[in-house]
């Protein structure tokens, strides 16, 4: 009996994987294939990254997607991580009711709700302050942050919750600030889950359609913008090949991300 839930555990696990990383798999071998159609295979070539890199509006694309995740990454962990803390070490405050509403309202709300709700405030903050100038990189950057911030929260949130108070209140009670505590006790703490909500927010950046398509403006089109507007005349395979370089890059972040764990575990 053992043995047959053991091998359906493993046929499951397995066919769990295949279903999630055998298309991209495919996707990174016919980067490779020398034929522009994208379901026959007829040689092993590298033109499609070659052609990529004469590609200066998907390189373009690609470039201002990565800052931006970049940006959003940073500004929404250093955000969502106060208010993460403050939800689980701040007790209950007046209109505490109100503040985990509207942290949380992101993760509800659709994102043409957002994404509309963005655009009409900068365009009346434009109006009455001549701020900001017009759509672009930061409008882009401020609409991600604003989604990423309660991932990062929730994240954060759950990683406090689980730490021990001891040592925070045996700090506290040798004299250490509640700063100088957050920023010496419980922030090396919760570096896991600060990778983790970064990674995150880095992901939901880079992938992002609708709150980009609302907030971007002439000259900053993000790179999932610059693939669905080629969608209507079929993919290409240089998208194939910026495909597996992202792939690559992200699944580089990953690993640094769990060695980095496993030494602070070690440690």
């Amino acid at each position: 009996m053992k043995d047959r839930a053991q091998t359906w555990r493993t046929a499951s696990l397995t066919l769990g994987y295949l279903f999630l990383y055998l298309p991209i798999a495919c996707l990174m071998v016919f980067s490779f294939n020398s034929s522009s159609l994208m379901t026959s295979w007829s040689g092993f070539s590298l033109k499609w990254y070659q052609q990529l890199a004469g590609d200066q509006a998907l390189l373009s694309a690609a470039w201002l997607s990565l800052r931006i995740a970049l940006l959003t990454a940073t500004a929404a962990t250093i955000i969502g991580t106060w208010a993460g803390y403050v939800l689980v070490r701040m007790g209950r405050f007046r209109g505490f009711a109100l503040y985990i509403g509207m942290l949380t309202a992101p993760l509800v709300l659709p994102e043409v709700v957002l994404g509309i709700s963005l655009l009409l405030l900068f365009v009346e903050s434009s109006k009455a302050l001549g701020w900001p100038a017009g759509n672009g990189m930061f409008t882009i950057w401020a609409g991600h942050t604003t989604l990423c911030v309660a991932y990062v929260a929730v994240v954060i949130k759950s990683r406090v919750r689980e730490l021990d108070r001891s040592l925070e209140d045996a700090a506290l009670d040798l004299g250490a600030t509640p700063l100088k505590v957050f920023f010496v006790i419980t922030l090396p703490l919760i570096v896991p889950a600060l990778v983790a909500g970064w990674l995150l927010s880095f992901t939901l950046s880079l992938d992002d359609v609708v709150i980009a398509a609302f907030l971007s403006g002439p000259g900053y089109t993000t790179l999932p913008l610059e693939i669905f507007s080629r969608v209507r005349l079929g993919l290409r395979p240089e998208i194939n090949a910026l495909a597996t370089l992202f792939i690559l890059l992200v699944g580089l972040l990953v690993v640094l991300a769990h060695l980095m764990q496993r030494r602070q575990r070690g440690a």
